[in-house]
């Protein structure tokens, strides 16, 4: 079974999923990318630095944290 772990090369995280932007990021240089693992978790990562650490989050940590984004909760870090 495959172990992923945080701060793990993101280049190295081997799974069927595709790493995926956003739209809005597109051609701009500002991605945060995700991943599917296949172990249900998901791996997010800077496209700027493919090779560096990525943050893998559970299934529950990431729908906790799209709900919080959906949500407003983190407007107040945008500038």
């Amino acid at each position: 079974m495959i172990r992923y772990a945080n701060g793990m090369p993101a280049n190295e995280i081997e799974s069927s999923g595709l790493w995926q932007k956003a739209q809005a990021s597109q051609g701009i240089g500002a991605c945060v990318e995700l991943r599917k693992l296949d172990d249900g978790q998901v791996g997010m990562r800077n496209s700027r630095f493919p090779a560096g650490p990525a943050l893998v989050l559970t299934g529950e940590e990431t729908r906790a944290f799209f709900v919080g984004v959906k949500n407003g909760e983190f407007d107040h870090l945008l500038s």
